[in-house]
């Protein structure tokens, strides 16, 4: 068994699809519309669907926002330099939310990014 992909609901899919792209340098691997029952996917990652797990964005036609609730807390991806990702995420808009640095009471270097739904994004350095 493997993990497949995680779906995240957003509320403009091509802006999503720019900012995991863009500035998290992912791939759009395949997209796919459902007239039927209106909604539209995006499968985006770092590798293929093959072999590693990805993104599956979902977004329902006519619905532009979602309440975040409280039981998601984050998505976390692995970087080799946090620093450089961070000035590379804020410099083309990005949110960074916490920046770079040690997580309290521990010495892994860590970084949270908000997506355009306002997902949270955790960073952690991978040397």
């Amino acid at each position: 068994m493997r993990l497949l992909h995680t779906m995240l609901r957003v509320g403009n899919l091509q802006t999503s699809i720019d900012f995991y792209t863009k500035l998290m340098g992912m791939k759009l691997l395949r997209q796919s519309e459902n007239t039927e029952y209106q909604y539209s996917l995006a499968f985006i990652g770092y590798g293929e669907e093959s072999d590693t797990t990805v993104l599956e964005l979902t977004y329902n036609w006519g619905k532009d926002n979602y309440d975040m609730g409280e039981a998601f807390g984050h998505i976390a991806i692995a970087v080799d330099d946090i620093y450089a990702i961070c000035e590379s995420i804020e410099q083309k808009g990005g949110d960074v939310y916490r920046k770079p640095g040690p997580v309290k009471g521990g010495k892994s270097v860590i970084a949270f990014v908000r997506d355009p739904d306002g997902y949270a994004i955790e960073l952690i350095e991978r040397k």
